[in-house]
This record gives C-alpha cells, sequence and structure tokens, in this order.
C-alpha cells in the first residue's frame, strides 16, 4: 500500500544490521523525533523529542526514548534494543515487525502477549506521544516503561555527573528543571499506570545505579571517528498492570512547551491526517512521489525570527541554509503546491539579503548570518522564476514586483560592480569569487588552512547561474513595464565569453574553473545543461551530459569528481578529516542526480525512450527510501559503491530533487507519451 513500510525480523537479525535502519518524523518547528528500527540509538542524534527552543534552531535532546519491559509470572521480557560499551541489550528479538507509515509502529510479541507502540510528535510543538496498544494473554502481566530523560544540544552525550535535576511528581505526571537550564520545564504525564520511584530499587554490583542508563555506544557515530559514550535520566518508570486477555489503549506525553489536554492517539491521528492532506494537495495520486511529498514536508519549517517559514538543509543536524533552500525550492515547495510555504520562504530570506547576498546560512543562536556563498544569490533569482512558472496568476507577479523584484535588482548591481567574498563581474561579463581561504560555491570544505577544493575564478555553475539570472531579469522587466535591454545585452556577452572561455575542446565537456583553466571532470557543468535558458549549443549539450554519464553518475547520485582522476576518494568514512578531504573529491551527492536527469532528458528531446531510462534512474531510489532512514534520501553516499547513507541520513535538496525530476520530466511526460 502507498505510503506504508513494511520490516520483518531479517531486518535485523542482528542489533549491527538493524542499526542502519532508522526513521524520522519532523515537527515543523525544527524539531524532530528519530531512532533505529530495533528500537534503540545509533547515533547521538537518535532520540524521541528533539525539542527546537528557537524555532527553528536552538535543539536540544530531551527524551531519549522509552524502554519496555514485560513481566508474566517470574518470567521477564527486556524489549530494550541497545548496543552500550562491552555488551548489548537485545531486546529486538521479540520485535515480530516494523511499520513506518507516516509515523513509526512496533509490534511486539511475548508469549502470548501482543504490544503496538507508536511514536507522534505533534506538528508545531515540541510534543511527542508514545501510544500503546496491548492485549494481553491468558495469565496476569505487567508492562514496565521506562523514560529516559536528558537535556543537552543534540549531538552532545552527557556525562552522567552532568544529569542533575529538580524533579517533582504529582499522579500522573513528571516535571523535571535541568539545573543548567531552569527557564526549561520537561513535562510528562501518563494516562494509565502508577509512577515507581527508581532510587528506591535495591543497589548490587550488577545494578548500581537504577538512576542513570549508563554506557549508551552509538555504532554509526563510531565508525565516522566518534569515541564518546551517553547517559541518559530515569528518576521514574510506569507501571501498568494487566488482567487476564484484557485489551488496553493507553499513553505517555513529553513535552517543553506544557501540558495540555490533547491525548497521545489525538496527536498520532492529527500526524496521520496531515501527512495524507499533504499528499492529498499535491495530487499525483502516484506512490512514488506521494512518498517523497511526504518526505519534503519534514525541511519545511517555521523560523521564529521571521514569523514566516524557512527549509531546513537537513537531518538530523543542518539548521537552514540559503543555497540548499534555493535549490531545493521548487522540488519542496512548488511541485507539492505549497504557494503559500513559497512566498513566505522567499519573503523570509528577502529581510536578510546583504549586500547583494543571500546568507548562506543561519546559525543556531541570534547572531548575525553567514553570507560566505557566491551561488545563494543566484539560485533565488531560479527561485522567483519557478514560482512565477508554477503559479502565473497576476497575484503573483504583483508580489514578485513588489517584494522580490528589489531584492533581484539588488543582487544584480552588486555582482555586476563587485561585492563581499571577491563577488564581481570582469570585463567578459562573467562572475569570478572567492579568494585566500574564502570558499564561496557548494564546494567549500577547508580544513583549517587547507583548502581541499580551491574554485577561486570563474566557477563554471555560477556563470551559467549568471547568465540564467540575466535572462530572468530580461523577462520580468518586460513584464513589470521597465527597460529590460542592459540584461539582454550582457546576457548575450556572457554567452559569447561562456562559450569560448569554458569549452574544453580535449575532453569534450566544460572546463570547471576559469581563467586559470581547471579541466577537472566535475558535476558542476550539468547545470549549463539543465538550468531553463540554454547557453550551449545542443550539440555541446549532448557531449556534456554523455561525459558527466560516463564519468560520474553513481546510481544514486553524481561524483563530485571523476573515477578515473588520480585524486578520487572513493569512499566517504573514518575521522572528520578524512571525510572532509572526500566530501568533494569522489563523494557521490544526491541531489546532483536532479539536475542531470533534467539535463538528459532535456538533450533527448523527452523522448519515449529516455523518459522511461529518467524513470528508472528515479525509482532505483525506491530501494533507498526503504533503507537508511526511511522515506529519506541521504546527502551523500560513497564514490565507488553508492549504497550506504553518509552524512545527513535526509537531505532537503536531495528529497527536492529526485522528487522535482520525477514529476517534471518524468511523471509529465509518460501520459504524453
Amino acid at each position: 500500500m502507498e505510503g506504508i513500510y513494511k520490516f520483518g525480523r531479517g531486518q535485523w537479525k542482528t542489533i549491527e544490521q538493524g542499526n542502519e535502519l532508522s526513521w524520522m518524523i519532523g515537527n515543523g518547528i525544527g524539531g524532530y523525533a528519530n531512532n533505529t528500527v530495533p528500537g534503540g540509538a545509533a547515533m547521538s542524534f537518535h532520540g524521541y523529542l528533539i525539542a527546537s527552543l528557537n524555532p527553528p534552531v536552538n535543539r536540544y535532546f530531551v527524551l531519549a526514548r522509552t524502554q519496555e519491559q514485560i513481566r508474566v509470572g517470574n518470567r521477564e521480557y527486556d524489549l530494550t534494543s541497545q548496543q552500550y560499551i562491552n555488551y548489548e541489550k537485545n531486546g529486538q528479538r521479540y520485535l515480530q515487525r516494523f511499520i513506518f507509515d507516516s509515523v513509526p509502529q512496533y509490534i511486539y510479541e511475548v508469549e502470548n502477549i501482543k504490544l503496538k507502540k507508536s511514536i507522534a510528535v505533534e506538528y508545531g510543538k515540541n510534543t511527542v506521544a508514545i501510544c500503546y496498544d496491548i492485549t494481553n494473554g491468558s495469565d496476569e502481566a505487567e508492562l514496565t516503561i521506562v523514560p529516559l530523560f536528558n537535556y543537552r544540544p543534540a549531538g552532545d552525550v552527557t556525562e552522567k555527573a552532568d544529569l542533575r535535576f529538580n524533579v517533582s511528581k504529582s499522579e500522573k505526571t513528571l516535571r523535571l528543571v535541568p539545573e543548567k537550564n531552569q527557564d526549561v520545564n520537561i513535562d510528562f504525564m501518563m494516562s494509565d499506570g502508577e509512577f515507581i520511584d527508581r532510587s528506591l530499587f535495591p543497589v548490587n554490583m550488577a545494578t548500581p545505579n537504577y538512576i542513570i542508563e549508563e554506557n549508551n555506544y552509538y555504532m554509526i557515530d563510531n565508525r565516522t571517528g566518534f569515541l564518546g559514550v551517553d547517559n541518559h535520566f530515569t528518576p521514574y518508570e510506569v507501571r501498568v498492570d494487566l488482567k487476564p486477555n484484557e485489551h488496553k489503549r493507553f499513553y505517555v506525553k513529553c513535552t517543553v512547551d506544557g501540558l495540555d489536554d490533547k491525548s497521545g492517539f489525538e496527536i498520532l491521528q492529527e500526524y496521520k491526517d496531515r501527512a495524507e492532506r499533504i499528499v492529498k494537495n499535491a495530487g499525483y495520486n502516484d506512490s512514488f512521489a506521494d512518498n517523497l511529498v511526504k518526505a519534503a514536508d519534514h525541511f519545511v519549517v517555521a523560523r521564529k525570527s521571521t514569523g514566516l517559514k524557512t527549509v531546513l538543509a537537513g537531518f538530523p543536524w543542518f539548521t537552514d541554509w540559503g543555497r540548499d533552500t534555493m535549490i531545493s525550492f521548487e522540488g519542496l515547495v512548488l511541485v507539492t503546491k505549497r504557494f503559500q510555504d513559497a512566498r513566505e520562504i522567499l519573503m523570509s530570506f528577502a529581510k536578510y539579503i546583504k549586500n547583494g547576498l543571500v546568507p548562506n546560512v543561519f546559525p543556531d543562536k541570534n547572531t548575525e548570518p553567514g553570507y560566505n556563498t557566491v551561488d545563494a544569490s543566484l539560485w533565488y533569482f531560479q527561485a522567483a522564476y519557478k514560482y512565477l512558472q508554477y503559479t502565473g496568476k497576476e497575484e503573483d507577479y504583483k508580489f514578485i514586483k513588489e517584494n522580490i523584484y528589489p531584492k533581484l535588482i539588488e543582487i544584480f548591481e552588486a555582482y555586476s560592480n563587485g561585492t563581499d567574498f571577491s563577488i564581481g563581474m570582469d570585463e567578459d561579463g562573467l562572475i569570478h569569487a572567492g579568494d585566500g581561504l574564502d570558499q564561496v560555491t557548494w564546494m567549500d570544505v577547508r580544513v583549517g588552512d587547507y583548502v581541499v577544493t580551491p574554485r577561486h575564478g570563474k566557477p563554471v555553475e555560477i556563470n551559467a547561474l549568471w547568465y540564467n539570472a540575466l535572462k530572468i531579469m530580461a523577462e520580468l522587466s518586460e513584464k513589470f513595464g521597465q527597460n529590460g535591454n542592459k540584461y539582454v545585452k550582457l546576457s548575450k556577452k556572457v554567452k559569447e565569453s561562456f562559450n569560448k572561455k569554458y569549452w574544453n575542446e580535449k575532453k569534450q565537456c566544460l572546463f570547471d574553473v576559469v581563467d586559470e583553466n581547471d579541466d577537472s571532470i566535475r558535476p558542476n557543468q550539468i547545470w549549463a545543461v539543465s538550468l531553463p535558458f540554454s547557453i550551449l549549443d545542443k550539440e555541446k549539450e549532448k557531449s556534456v551530459v554523455d561525459v558527466v554519464s560516463k564519468h560520474l553518475y553513481s546510481t544514486y547520485g553524481l561524483r563530485s569528481l571523476s573515477f578515473m582522476d588520480s585524486r578520487f576518494k572513493k569512499s566517504y568514512i573514518g575521522k572528520l578529516f578524512d571525510r572532509d578531504r572526500a566530501y568533494h573529491m569522489g563523494t557521490t551527492w544526491g541531489f546532483l542526480i536532479g539536475p542531470f536527469i533534467t539535463a538528459y532528458c532535456k538533450v533527448n528531446n523527452h523522448s519515449k525512450v529516455a523518459v522511461e531510462k529518467a524513470r528508472e534512474m528515479c525509482e532505483v531510489f525506491e530501494d533507498h527510501l526503504n533503507d537508511g532512514c526511511i522515506n529519506g534520501i541521504a546527502e551523500i553516499f560513497d564514490g565507488d559503491y553508492s549504497c550506504t547513507s553518509r552524512g545527513c541520513y535526509s537531505q532537503a535538496w536531495s528529497v527536492a530533487e529526485v522528487l522535482r525530476c520525477y514529476v517534471n520530466d518524468v511523471y509529465n511526460y509518460s501520459s504524453k507519451n
């Protein structure tokens, strides 16, 4: 059935195998819940409530998870699945099935007891509900639920000595106030059962401290060079008595926004209903597109500082980045027909444009954004242009004219006359950018004073975007009754210079950077073909696509450098220094499949054969949606064998670009052919 992912025991034969599978659900304000399919954590980000205290940033890890045990007579069954230092708990042996249907559901079977556990976040609030549906067997039984609390920045770990809370209890609620921030109240409630004080349990050498869940080991973090362990606070547990053959439904709920009367099952149903409304609004009635529409929703979130929507670049750690937002824009909010959100995102970033630059990244704190990007502003032209293409209403043209068009003029003037980070137009009409240690294109890794991919000069995609920006300004100027001759004239000059300087006759593709020519075969040249306004002739476009296909295509995206290049790094693994050196030196990037498929279909005139080939390239991602983070598309993959999720487990532009090219280059053409 569409939208439902089902997994059986073959997926968690070992805890290590199971921990490769995870899930994530977002709350629309930057917070989220995520965990592994076996039920424990394999990353320091894995938890049931990661709250955004200043939406969509300042994300804090509050509730790690709940752990369940079932007692029947003198027999105890621990459903906990977690790796620790030197040992592990394998509660996944009782996990019969895992289902992801917009929200995760764990189905356990112990003796003749069946337990269903579902988790949902409340949209627009830092609240998580864990709902239980249990059918007891023929004997009396007892279910114990242990909530694991914490209070730390997402991605950190906590020493035992730092788990200091002031705890108060009523019959059905707990309140924990972290000593490090007494302005935060962590409220936890149960709808059934009783609280048991774990500090009163007998202490012995085997169980030295009941109120601390010690030495959580994170498998995925460990293989990326992180050796830390984590600890959680467990002052109380919930015990629920079960009569023979009794059926019970109850829930627990955790929040930092204050408890209300909404039940956990209401939160669960509302979350699922909302997902279905988003799918219905998009209107594709296509299982692949519908699943991606749901995946896209997690990235579109509210920003408190503007009162408008923005885009998170990726889960679990990225904030809202200008470049990523503009590249993701069409797939996330236009293909999905979320036009009000689209307007808000355009306005949100318009508020922060400075010296003609769209912010590269918003920090976690309320400080000045970072502006070290040359391409975010140029992608902003694309976002505005595409918005009008999708809507086409006079009221939308009015919105762009009054609110966005002046910002586009500001960007044009800044790039023409020169602005920060050595960004400016040369005599040939082309844009140069970057100097020294500045890394201002998307290939921006720097390790100390070591610049991994120096692209100072005139990068190919920047000038393809510049040409398209000029063509867009010419169109908008005409539409708005203004003189656009200067944009037309300059665009002709840029096109002439581009064709003269970028064509690499020897390799039959484009230089990556000029004027000091860099002939590395990289994916940046594909945008010269995929963008709306063609800067190359058809023959050259086809040659670029052929070269990129041969050297860079790698199932789940494009490699960042040809596998034939002596500098090619085949895998993205190990310590941060090693990963940084591979990031743009061969690593496969998921989002690059979008411009590649669009370019491929374009040069083949969207023929029936081309569209079917494009469908195949898109639909291999169905396999990936069942792997890694369920219904998400990872940021990156290894260069030589793209299979395991690397980097962010679900990335905005990866999801957006697969959805965009599938709908625009496959779905919309299938009926025509």
